[in-house]
């Protein structure tokens, strides 16, 4: 029996190396998370699919690469800022489906917390097809191990108007209420969102209306903190082009009521910029590349790297001139695949809080 156990614990070592493996080795030969440009035997993004809830909030095995991704910007009683990141990965090692251990899909948890002095992070893998990841789109459950996201009893799934969400990681843990009344947004052309000018895309929206509160735990101490969240929901089978290394990516809350999200696409040109402008009365403007400037300024250690901590982001359309810094420079993401991802300050035109991300440097 011991020795059993002992094979079916190597064997379950075994899988989750491989996990790690897949996701680093695609990650550095076809571009960041294995978001490579082959997609073939894989579904593709179609303009003008209408993207329908809450069945689009599960998962879509037949497109090779999704996310559910949440950020918060937090506070405590004394006004202390801290920042919040949790992230769930599929990606399809293969085209089609089965069940069991020779599932296709691999499932990565990334969960991140960001104070003023330190950023703390951790990673979770899992193969699918066995019960320890999985998303549910009705009612919404999106879990690795023991992290979840998940919808409250009676909460509105079209919306996803109340989540409880819970990451543990080494020395810290988050545990969070997210509430809203408020729609989705769709980013690009309801909900399909051009990542190149070769024409890559992916289907993508936004809850970006979270009210957040709940409690942090950080070496031992716990903290209550109030904020606001925003949750990003992308799936694609292409959505970098060949000469695409990665991107660097803002969603931004303004003082006055207003949001922003935008990206950058770094490749051997001047890169590929997109954005979505929320109004403070919910109306979603799609921005063009030639509608939006995303500028690096001045750089700092990080991530074994030298990377563009400070940016500057500015549209004549919207009358915006902004300068983003952020809650501390070393906000490195230390899981299989590093990245950088924390809370920012923004200054200028608009004066708010953000999070930025930056991936494949």
């Amino acid at each position: 029996m011991r020795h059993r156990l002992r094979m079916a614990s190597l064997a379950m070592c075994g899988l989750l190396a491989a996990c790690v493996i897949v996701f680093a080795s695609t990650a550095r030969s076809q571009s960041f998370a294995g978001l490579g440009t082959d997609a073939t035997g894989f579904a593709v993004p179609e303009r003008g699919r209408v993207l329908e809830f809450p069945q689009d909030h599960g998962a879509h095995p037949d497109f090779r690469i999704e996310w559910w991704y949440v950020t918060a910007n937090l506070a405590d009683s004394d006004g202390r800022r801290y920042g919040v990141q949790w992230t769930l990965f599929r990606s399809a090692l293969s085209p089609g489906e089965s069940d069991g251990w020779s599932s296709p899909q691999v499932w990565m948890g990334h969960a991140g917390l960001t104070t003023g002095e330190a950023h703390y992070s951790t990673e979770r893998l899992a193969r699918g097809g066995v019960g320890q990841a999985g998303v549910s789109a009705a009612p919404f459950a999106a879990r690795i191990d023991d992290w979840a996201l998940s919808s409250n009893p009676g909460s509105d799934d079209a919306i996803l108007s109340s989540l409880a969400m819970s990451a543990t990681g080494l020395n810290f843990s988050y545990d969070l209420q997210l509430t809203t009344d408020q729609p989705l947004i769709f980013h690009g052309d309801r909900g399909y969102s051009v990542k190149s000018s070769q024409g890559q895309a992916s289907h993508y929206y936004s809850q970006p209306y979270f009210s957040a509160e709940g409690e942090l735990e950080i070496d031992g101490r716990s903290i209550a903190v109030t904020g606001t969240a925003w949750l990003d929901r992308e799936w694609s089978s292409q959505p970098l082009a060949s000469d695409q290394s990665g991107w660097d990516w803002f969603s931004l809350n303004f003082d006055e009521g207003e949001k922003l999200m935008a990206f950058r696409l770094r490749d051997e040109a001047a890169g590929y910029v997109s954005g979505t402008w929320i109004t403070a009365e919910g109306e979603a403007l799609a921005l063009s590349p030639d509608e939006l400037s995303i500028t690096p300024q001045a750089t700092a250690d990080a991530c074994g790297t030298r990377l563009p901590v400070e940016w500057r982001l500015t549209s004549d359309r919207l009358g915006l001139d902004i300068a983003t810094s952020p809650l501390i420079r070393e906000a490195c993401m230390e899981t299989s695949i590093l990245y950088w991802e924390g809370p920012i300050e923004i200054e200028g035109s608009h004066v708010g809080e953000g999070y930025l991300e930056m991936t494949g440097y």
